[in-house]
């Protein structure tokens, strides 16, 4: 086609944050994807300098208000490490249910509000919902159900304020979380129909060979602890993460990208969680991946909506396990000695790993704080599968490739800001 061609997206809601695609095409042929992101950048690393250590969970759970545990968990953890912390197994299990109760509402989120009406052909879930109001309510309630979990334990749905180093300013009763469990008996058999359902839905074919890279554990699927792993025989500690992946700007991006030393970009979130820990899935929900038919390898970026599918699964019956087996910490929180350190720490964040990294003075200040959000390392990622994508479709009507487009970027729930949705797509064609 002669000349330039320009396709505009003027609002990509469903997306968190502010971005422009652009995809430059010469002679018929793809030569460029950029995801642009010009949001300015909002400094959460220095406003930890010279903050007390017990600050840093309240901080940092401001980044985003649908994954604040994951931004508690990591801050804690880290703190935790510098200082030489450790905590009861009972402090971990509630810790763990705090992180199922995330995942819950967060997957459920995406699936079924921000996902679904992608491959469902609608605008949006508002209407989606005036044909399909079974779907949205199902949704909305398994939100809920995250939610409670996360009021229970946190002290509230967003932005928790309940979670301290060493553990929780106050520990739930058996009794309160008893009350939890017809919930979220009814969200697990929610959730498997959900598999059922997601498993069904038609996706684009794009298979993509980027290296996975999620924490690991030999006992349990990853939520709080575990190796920094990868399908290509990567195997580390946390502490061990910035001499693995480093971080860089890029012209187009006031947003970091991350890479590997040798430049290759790498996967994180549900893809890489699943292909490297299904055998430690719940029985019920290793069950579900058998009976859908998916397999560790897949591979196909679109088939995520199932996986996060069969992680609200797998969730619920965590949930319900630990809570089964709940018996109260002596005491809500470790005791902290104060003392100068350097501590680590890498969480699964629904989107996938959140590393963080802090420095103490004597006096638990802050000296140094380094956060890498999921999103930031998949970037690179998501311009790789946009490459792909549009590279075989360019002749499609404008229309089908936004389309297109926008989902393949929503395959990774990017949580760019919480701040306005907005995407602006040029093809520029010469």
């Amino acid at each position: 086609m002669a000349g330039t061609r320009t396709i505009r997206v003027d609002s990509l809601a469903r997306v968190e944050g502010e971005g422009a695609l652009t995809l430059e095409v010469r002679g018929g042929e793809l030569v460029d994807a950029r995801l642009e992101i010009f949001e300015p950048p909002r400094f959460f690393e220095a406003l930890l300098r010279g903050r007390h250590y017990a600050e840093a969970p309240d901080i940092t759970a401001r980044i985003c208000g649908i994954c604040p545990v994951a931004y508690q968990m990591s801050a804690v953890h880290a703190v935790e490490d510098a200082l030489g912390v450790v905590v009861s197994d009972p402090i971990r299990l509630l810790r763990r249910l705090l992180y199922c109760g995330e995942w819950i509402e967060s997957h459920a989120l995406h699936v079924f509000l921000l996902h679904a009406p992608d491959v469902l052909g609608f605008e949006d879930a508002i209407s989606m919902a005036k044909r399909n109001d079974e779907l949205v309510r199902r949704g909305l309630r398994l939100k809920q159900v995250g939610n409670r979990i996360m009021s229970l334990l946190g002290g509230r749905e967003i932005h928790p304020i309940n979670v301290c180093v060493g553990g929780f300013y106050r520990v739930p009763t058996r009794v309160e979380l008893s009350a939890l469990e017809a919930d979220l008996e009814w969200a697990r058999d929610a959730a498997y129909e959900t598999v059922r359902w997601a498993a069904g839905l038609s996706f684009p074919e794009l298979e993509r060979a980027d290296e996975r890279v999620a924490l690991s554990s030999a006992s349990e699927y990853p939520f709080n602890e575990g190796r920094v792993v990868s399908d290509r025989g990567l195997s580390i500690e946390p502490e061990d993460f910035e001499e693995e992946f480093i971080e860089e700007q890029v012209a187009h991006s006031t947003a970091l990208h991350a890479r590997r030393p040798d430049g290759r970009s790498y996967l994180v979130g549900p893809m890489a969680r699943f292909a490297l820990n299904r055998d430690r899935l719940s029985p019920a929900a290793l069950a579900a991946a058998d009976e859908v038919g998916l397999g560790a390898d897949s591979r196909n970026p679109f088939l995520s909506i199932v996986i996060r599918s069969i992680e609200i699964l797998h969730a619920c019956d965590d949930a319900l396990r630990m809570i089964e087996g709940y018996a109260p910490p002596d005491e809500p929180a470790a005791r902290v000695e104060v003392r100068a350190g350097v501590g680590h720490a890498c969480t699964e964040a629904p989107r996938g790993i959140l590393y963080h990294h802090y420095r103490l003075d004597e006096r638990g200040i802050i000296e140094e704080a380094r956060i890498v959000p999921p999103t930031s390392q998949n970037q690179r990622a998501i311009e790789d599968d946009l490459r792909a994508f549009a590279a075989p479709r360019l002749e499609m009507a404008e229309d089908e490739l936004r389309r297109g487009c926008e989902q393949t970027i929503r395959n990774y729930d990017p949580c760019i800001s919480c701040a306005t949705h907005f995407l602006d797509l040029r093809v520029n064609r010469r």
